[in-house]
């Protein structure tokens, strides 16, 4: 519903005052919000004052729209020029909500003049006093939730400042825990390098072969450059003319230096000027001390400063070295004392006119293992010949001393005539009552004079190996009797065996044919194959050059940490002379005269 629209003519303020009431009564009777009214009362007197200072006459029309509008009942109001058509662009309008439908034509027929006319300024005023009473009371409000917002702002930044401070925390101890992890795996590694070089140089008992071990542990890694400076050694000492004074300072006290422009604070090492022979470098001197003073490990660092973790760490390396280097000398002493012994006590073999001997020792050179094998060869009464051959177990100079013992025993006990058999029977009773901690085997062999049969006994030996004159080889496999010394009572028996004439009978210990990763049947195997390819006339003639031809195929695969001894006995032809000093071998023909030659040229090891 819409009442007729209504026109309100103004052309002075008394029409201005007056339309303003009339609207504001309009409006509160149509149940206007208050603040709208409020709003619309104040836009509309602004309007009109600039309307009456452009003087002329205006009409304020007012239509009342009720609920079937589209809007609901509102009320719709236009100030225009007198005259003026609907829809001017200069034309003021504005629209109020309202909750029922307004009645401008009963605010209309009221008049406004004098006590209905203050009647209306005093409304107007007690919307004011309304509207005043609820602008102090959303202040009062906004009072209250500023303090609410002030207070939520304090907590948040109180909140703030505490995530702050807990991220602070958290990367502080995120720092400290990469940092201690950093350290761990630096504390790991260099134990892990540590153990490892450690291992390197104690696995060798070689000084020289240590030595040479210790700049490929610690360059580039830990040095640039590494020298060892050994008290004992001149040969070393004049490859090393110019030594760091922090050296000299480290063996005059027996305490690390640490050489460098800047103090290193090193734990437990005195810090000294830098080296005049390397003055951009640090350089550390740590003396190498076992039982006593051996030299002085010099490193010249690869980086300018060396951590003090490194510095504990190589610290203790040397000391390990220096342990290492003591071991490597004290047996490389006992190791040329046993040999030196070994040698003294093989003796030189005995001229015979019907068995021709050819003896080679090689003393191990892994290993403390000089000292037990032997061998030995001598003349009867009877005009027979012994040969021997044995080993002791264990090595060193214990085993070396009863080697002598032994080989003085046997040859004792052979000047009664006793045959092989007894023999050992008598060395073993000896062993097992005086030396009851020690095993021994050997072999013994004895040659008669124009006698084709050879009778020999063994104890616990490996068996001898026979070459015929054509090439053929044979094992004596008979049963060996148990090892020298084992404490039980044992009667050793003799055994026979034809040799033609210009056999050659080989005696050996363990040395020759056992490996580790072989058994000792496999290695007497290639025994008999190397025996039956030896040059015939080398046999015949030369015996020391078939010795050592026969080493060579049988050693060329060695770890050389046994000893290794062999005695070959070569029975006489009658056509045939012994090489006995100055004489001169028989002539050969042309063609195996070659083949000699090519193997000798291919030379042997071993010396008798």
């Amino acid at each position: 519903m819409t009442d007729t629209p209504q026109a309100w003519k103004i052309t002075s303020a008394r029409d201005a005052a007056r339309a303003r009431a009339l609207l504001d009564r309009l409006s509160a009777d149509a149940g206007a919000p208050l603040l709208q009214r409020a709003r619309l009362s104040a836009d509309l007197a602004a309007q009109l004052r600039r309307c009456l200072a452009r003087g002329g006459a205006w009409e304020l029309h007012v239509h009342a729209l009720g609920p079937a509008a589209a809007h609901g009942p509102h009320l719709r109001i236009t100030l225009r020029m007198a005259g003026q058509e609907a829809g001017a662009d200069d034309q003021w309008q504005r629209s109020l909500d309202c909750s029922h439908t307004p009645r401008p034509s009963l605010a209309h027929q009221e008049p406004l003049d004098g006590e209905a006319f203050a009647e209306a300024v005093l409304a107007a005023a007690a919307d004011t006093a309304e509207l005043l009473d609820r602008l102090e009371d959303a202040e009062s409000q906004v009072r209250f939730h500023r303090e609410e917002l002030h207070q939520t702002n304090q907590g948040v930044v109180a909140i703030h400042a505490e995530l702050e401070a807990a991220a602070l925390a958290q990367k502080e101890l995120l720092a400290a825990e990469q940092a201690a992890r950093a350290e761990a795996e630096n504390a790991r590694r260099l134990l892990t390098f540590l153990a490892d070089a450690s291992d390197a140089v104690a696995a060798s008992l070689d000084h020289e072969d240590i030595l040479n071990r210790l700049p490929d542990l610690l360059v580039p890694g830990y040095a640039a450059r590494v020298d060892v400076w050994l008290f004992d050694e001149e040969e070393r000492a004049a490859r090393h003319d110019s030594r760091p004074a922090a050296a000299v300072t480290a063996a005059r006290t027996g305490r690390p230096q640490h050489a460098a422009a800047h103090p290193g604070g090193l734990p437990g090492i005195d810090d000294l000027p830098a080296s005049a022979l390397a003055p951009t470098q640090s350089v550390l001197c740590i003396p190498l001390i076992a039982r006593e003073p051996l030299g002085v490990l010099v490193l010249t660092a690869s980086r300018p400063r060396i951590t003090p973790e490194e510095s504990v760490m190589l610290v203790e390396l040397a000391r390990r070295t220096a342990t290492a280097l003591d071991n490597a000398r004290r047996y490389e002493q006992h190791r040329d004392t046993a040999e030196a012994l070994q040698r003294a006590q093989l003796t030189d073999l005995p001229t015979s006119s019907h068995v021709h001997l050819a003896a080679r020792y090689l003393p191990a050179t892994h290993g403390l293992n000089i000292g037990g094998d032997w061998y030995d060869a001598f003349p009867q009464p009877d005009g027979s010949l012994l040969a021997v051959i044995g080993d002791v177990t264990g090595h060193g100079l214990r085993a070396a001393v009863l080697m002598g013992q032994l080989r003085t025993a046997l040859r004792a006990y052979a000047v009664e005539g006793d045959g092989p058999g007894r023999i050992l029977t008598r060395l073993h009773n000896m062993l097992r009552h005086q030396q009851p901690d020690l095993y021994a085997t050997a072999a013994v062999v004895r040659f008669r004079p124009g006698d084709p049969t050879v009778v020999w006994a063994a104890a616990g030996h490996p068996p001898p190996v026979v070459r015929a004159p054509d090439g053929s080889v044979r094992i004596l496999d008979a049963r060996p009797g148990i090892m020298l010394g084992i404490p039980m009572s044992y009667e050793y028996q003799d055994h026979t065996a034809h040799l033609r004439p210009g056999s050659t009978l080989a005696l050996y210990t363990d040395g020759l044919v056992e490996r580790r990763a072989a058994g000792i049947d496999d290695g007497i195997g290639r025994l008999t194959r190397a025996l039956a390819e030896l040059d015939p006339w080398g046999v015949r003639h030369d015996l020391d050059t078939a010795a050592e031809a026969l080493l060579k195929p049988m050693m060329h695969d060695s770890e050389r940490d046994d000893d290794v001894c062999l005695l070959l006995c070569h029975t006489a032809l009658d056509d045939v002379p012994p090489v006995q000093g100055a004489d001169l071998p028989a002539p050969r023909p042309a063609a195996e005269e070659a083949r000699y030659r090519a193997g000798r040229r291919g030379g042997g090891t071993g010396g008798g």
